[in-house]
């Protein structure tokens, strides 16, 4: 079960893949069939990171994390 930790909503667009790099900031890159766009950073939220959890952007739009299974 994912535990949401952000606090600010990303607005997805179709044809973009949401992550949290190493900065901590969501970030978005388009598709492969997408093309013409490019990478951006996406909100002002700053995540802080720890080792073991998987971060990601669920359907609702907020930062959430997951517990990894071999770390």
């Amino acid at each position: 079960m994912a535990e949401r930790i952000g606090k600010e909503k990303i607005s997805r667009k179709e044809g973009y893949l949401y992550f949290v790099g190493k900065d901590g900031y969501v970030w978005q890159v388009p598709m492969r069939a997408t093309r013409g766009g490019r990478k951006a950073k996406v909100g002002s939220e700053k995540i802080a990171k720890k080792d073991g959890f998987l971060y990601f952007v669920d359907k609702a739009g907020y930062v959430a994390r997951v517990k990894r299974r071999n770390a």
